[in-house]
């Protein structure tokens, strides 16, 4: 029997991981699904858990922490996200909640969240506005890297035309890039939107460690930790769960009666 295509086979094994990424959205506890061995399927099974949020038009991203709390072995972890960022599958986003904080977003997700954005923006004129298809064809395919320096920006976007200042406040605005506080002459690249979520995200961690930290021994069985809510944070407790969990803060223990979540020692 002849070999498949390479798009063939690439496209086969993406749908496999799709179907498994679905059957794992309705998996009813994170216990179920909280290890992997493959950083692919990790962010697959993550991208389909993303939470629905109410008023809040962002694509699922996944978080390094959350990786390196599904998949144990935090070196494959990066070996695999570089060559996924290579291979163009995704984009790595340097966050502003924590000095180690990056999101992940597939690459189709990203183009849909920024067209989004530029959508919104078309009452501009038209020859400032191309200036969002120079970003999508030149700098995003070109440049893969989370940051980019100013002179470097103008120089991939005026492979489609003429830049001006006003075009690189047009894309400042629309939330695609942001100046680094260290170094204003460098841009990190940013996912629109996320705002919210951040401010969310920083809120839930402090919030679910003041949970834990309140009990008697800092800790408390996942089953009843799931099922809670919390206040201060639009993301899910399966999300934060997950986060704090890679980054350290909280940790796993394994008892007769299923798992428990504990506050690290300092």
């Amino acid at each position: 029997m002849d070999d498949l295509p390479e798009s063939s086979s690439k496209g086969t094994k993406r749908r496999r991981m799709d179907d498994s990424a679905a059957d794992a959205a309705t998996s009813s506890s994170l216990q179920d699904d909280l290890t992997f061995s493959d950083t692919l399927v990790a962010l697959q099974i993550m991208r389909a858990q993303f939470p629905d949020i109410d008023k809040v038009s962002v694509q699922p991203f996944i978080l390094k922490s959350q990786l390196y709390s599904s998949v144990k072995d935090r070196t494959q972890v990066d070996r695999e996200l570089e060559s996924l960022r290579r291979d163009k599958v995704l984009r790595i986003f340097k966050l502003n909640t924590g000095q180690d904080d990056y999101a992940i977003m597939f690459l189709d997700d990203y183009i849909k969240q920024i067209d989004q954005v530029f959508k919104r923006m078309e009452g501009k004129k038209e020859m400032e506005y191309e200036v969002f298809g120079w970003f999508k064809n030149y700098v995003l395919d070109l440049k893969l890297e989370t940051g980019i320096e100013h002179q470097e920006l103008c120089s991939l976007l005026s492979l489609g035309g003429k830049v001006k200042d006003s075009h690189i406040t047009l894309l400042i605005n629309a939330g695609v890039i942001i100046r680094q506080l260290i170094d204003p002459n460098m841009y990190w690249f940013a996912i629109p939107n996320v705002g919210t979520l951040l401010k969310g995200l920083a809120q839930g961690r402090n919030e679910l460690i003041s949970l834990l930290s309140r009990r008697r021994y800092k800790e408390m069985m996942l089953a009843t930790l799931e099922k809670k809510r919390l206040r201060m944070s639009p993301l899910d407790m399966r999300f934060h769960l997950r986060d704090l969990i890679g980054s350290g803060h909280l940790r796993t223990d394994h008892t007769p009666t299923g798992l428990i979540i504990r506050v690290s020692k300092d």
